[in-house]
Formats: structure tokens, sequence, C-alpha cells
């Protein structure tokens, strides 16, 4: 070859070279992220963070140290200084979701080897006092939750003749927890007749009393018939009569009949 000739590849062999190039680079960085990946797995976690969403009125029958106890007593151990590898994110997600207290939880492992936990609570809407000494809340839907060390939710209370709580007794045809949870959600989607109610009773033959936070009075609620109209005569009762006659004006005030509204003193 004369001396200052330029060396020209042949087509077919650039094509060749160029390959092998993009072939290696793809190597190269396979291999970093295959290493970068091993690091991090085998890094530690470093802190594990816990939000749990609070209940409508700002409170929660929820602690912190609830969910670490909770995750402690499934694995065996704390999850912090543990390596990445030992993290089952899908695992833990299911340990925290069969709470009685945890309707929905996430998990994730930031960049900073930080556990995020993100809690969404059941929110219970009644509580439940049988005549057997039974006691616990129903969330809204109608999953039974034990009661809280932390908080006492100030919910609609049900009382008196009352079956055990069953998972399905919501699919029953007949069922006076399943009156008294369907009782409840009527009331609480009042905006008027919610927050004068505190307490729905229940007497050994399935009749039901109404005990509002205001005056001396009862409501005579009868069976768990007619309720959305039943609901309706009482809300007329208290918005037109009680104004003018007062809410000590009356012992007992029916709707258990049928278009009527009875006070009685």
């Amino acid at each position: 070859m004369p001396r200052g000739a330029e060396f020209e590849l042949d087509p077919k062999t650039r094509r060749m070279l160029i390959r092998i190039g993009w072939a290696a680079l793809f190597l190269t960085f396979l291999v970093v992220i295959i290493s970068a990946v091993e690091r991090k797995e085998g890094s530690r976690v470093a802190e594990v963070a816990i939000d749990i969403e609070p209940l409508p009125d700002g409170n929660s029958l929820l602690a912190e140290d609830d969910v670490r106890k909770a995750i402690e007593l499934s694995f065996g151990y704390k999850l912090e200084g543990r390596t990445l590898l030992d993290i089952d994110v899908q695992r833990l997600e299911k340990v925290l979701e069969d709470e009685p207290f945890i309707l929905d939880a996430e998990a994730l492992v930031n960049a900073h080897n930080v556990v995020e936990l993100n809690i969404q609570p059941r929110e219970p809407i009644l509580r439940v006092l049988d005549n057997d000494n039974r006691s616990y809340y129903l969330d809204r839907n109608g999953v039974q939750m034990p009661l809280s060390g932390h908080f006492t939710a100030k919910v609609l209370v049900v009382t008196g003749s009352l079956p055990a709580y069953d998972e399905r007794f919501l699919q029953r045809k007949r069922n006076r927890l399943k009156d008294a949870f369907l009782l409840a959600n009527l009331i609480l989607k009042d905006e008027f007749l919610a927050p004068l109610t505190e307490q729905i009773y229940f007497d050994s033959r399935g009749e039901i009393t109404l005990v509002p936070k205001l005056g001396e009075h009862t409501v005579e609620f009868g069976r768990f018939t007619h309720a959305e109209d039943k609901l309706r005569r009482l809300k007329i009762f208290y918005k037109e009569a009680l104004p003018y006659k007062g809410w000590q004006a009356y012992e007992e005030v029916s709707v258990a009949y049928e278009g009527q509204v009875i006070g009685r003193k």
C-alpha cells in the first residue's frame, strides 16, 4: 500500500464491526445494570415509613406500632436492617390487609431503601353490643372489626337481642343484624337524622326502638319494614312538630303504624 493511502473496509466488514460494537456496548450496559441490581438487593432496609389515613373524624383506631407488630408477628423479624432481597412486597401487603382494622395496604421500596407503607383503615359505622356481651364494630361493608385500644369510635350503636356475627349475615333472608346494618345505613345517609340518632335497640320479638341524642323520648319503629317511609315521617315530625312542642314534650314517638306519627306523653 502506498504511503499516505487510506485503508477502507468493505461494506460487509464494516457492518459486522458495527454489530460487534453495539453488542459489546449492550453487554457492558447489561453488566452494569445487573451489578447495580445485585448491589441494591444486597443493601439493607434503612427505615419503615408508615402512613395511616385518618378516619373522617380525624381519629384512628390503628397506630403505627400495631402495623409494626403485625409485620414482626407474621415475618418473624423487623424489616429494618434486612436486605432488600428479603422484602416480598406482595406478601407484605397481604399480611397487612389480613389485619381486621386495615382495608387496603400498598407497599414500595424507594430509592433510599425506605419501605413505604400506605394504609387505608376500615371505617366503622356501627357498634354492636348484644345481650350475650359481644361487642364489636361493623365497617361500611359489614365486615366485623374488634374494639380498639387506642380510640372509641363515636358511631351509631345497636343493642339488644341480636344473633352472633356471621360473615355471610348480609346474604341471609331474615337476620336482625342485617336489619340493624341496613337501618344504620339509611340513617347515616340522611344528613338530618344521622347526627340526631344515637342507638338502635332490638327487643326479643325483633321490634325496634330508636334512641335519639336530644330529648327524653324514644322512637317506636316497629319491625324493619317500610323503613325509608318510617324515617321520612319521623324527619317531618322532628322538623315540623317538635319545634313548636319542644323536645321534652313527649316520652315516646311512634312511626310503627303506616301513615302515622303518634306522640305519647
